[in-house]
């Protein structure tokens, strides 16, 4: 058995993705794979900290000019930056500028913390993967680029087979539901040296039959007026889901970011609840 690695603080930085939707809680807020591996982290780590700087509907130069700075300030162990795909799906993207800005927050960060993490983020199988595939290759040739020049590692969810299941969406086809979000997880987990709990994460589901017609044309007529019409509207009046809100562990009225830590700060071992760490 390998000997995991010690981080005592993690920053993830990004956009819905990283906030966590659609792991959605009993109270209404989203969980998601940041907030499982830091649980995870902290659970072997006494004193671990952790801030979740995501907020849903970010461009690459939002998270550049709003979370990348307060994370570098932070100077945490790890770092988790995935941003640039929101960038691909839209209509115009100027794939020069978003690797411009990718490259300037790897170049910020890189310096901050002693291991920076980076993905190739998942793609669901279907229309929209083919119709964006040569943008979001050329986001991850970016990312892998970045990477081996400033020392960061790279999780490579793209080429996971099971994580292209559809089954592993939520009925938006964009967030990755519960188990998605728990697979993601473990591959950071591994990726930064851990042992492994789920070996097999990039297994992809048994086979099931698949539904019928009209369960399908049920849903499309349910996707659609639920979450591409409202998509739409959105893009066509400039607006962003995300408008308006802050990460997790960001504090407008202090206009910076605060650590979270386990409630149970003294006693390794599964974490139940998180405290805040300072005002």
């Amino acid at each position: 058995m390998q000997k995991n690695p010690i981080h005592t603080s993690l920053v993830a930085l990004g956009d819905s993705f990283t906030e966590g939707m659609s792991d959605l809680l009993p109270d209404g807020s989203y969980r998601g794979w940041a907030d499982l591996l830091a649980g995870r982290m902290a659970a072997v780590t006494p004193g671990f900290r952790y801030a979740n700087l995501a907020v849903r509907g970010k461009l690459i130069k939002q998270i550049v000019d709003e979370q990348v700075d307060v994370a570098a300030a932070m100077r945490p162990d790890v770092i988790t930056l995935v941003g640039g795909l929101n960038d691909t799906l839209r209509p115009k993207c100027d794939m020069g500028r978003v690797r411009g800005l990718l490259t300037e927050a790897v170049e910020r960060l890189a310096p901050a913390c002693e291991q920076l993490v980076l993905m190739r983020s998942p793609g669901r199988q279907g229309p929209v993967l083919e119709r964006f595939r040569p943008r979001m290759e050329e986001l991850f040739a970016t990312v892998d680029e970045l990477a081996e020049r400033h020392g960061a590692v790279v999780v490579d969810l793209y080429g996971a087979p099971s994580l292209a299941d559809p089954r592993m969406w939520d009925v938006d086809r964009l967030h990755l539901t519960a188990e998605g979000h728990r697979r993601v997880a473990e591959a950071v987990w591994q990726t930064l040296g851990y042992d492994p709990e789920d070996a097999e994460w990039r297994t992809p589901l048994a086979m099931t039959p698949p539904p019928g017609w009209a369960s399908r044309r049920v849903a499309d007529v349910r996707f659609a007026r639920q979450h591409l019409l409202p998509w739409i509207g959105r893009r066509l009046t400039g607006r962003s889901s995300g408008d308006g809100r802050t990460g997790a562990h960001f504090s407008a009225e202090l206009g910076k970011a605060f650590w979270v830590t386990p409630a149970d700060h003294t006693d390794p071992g599964p974490v139940t609840d998180w405290r805040r760490v300072g005002p």
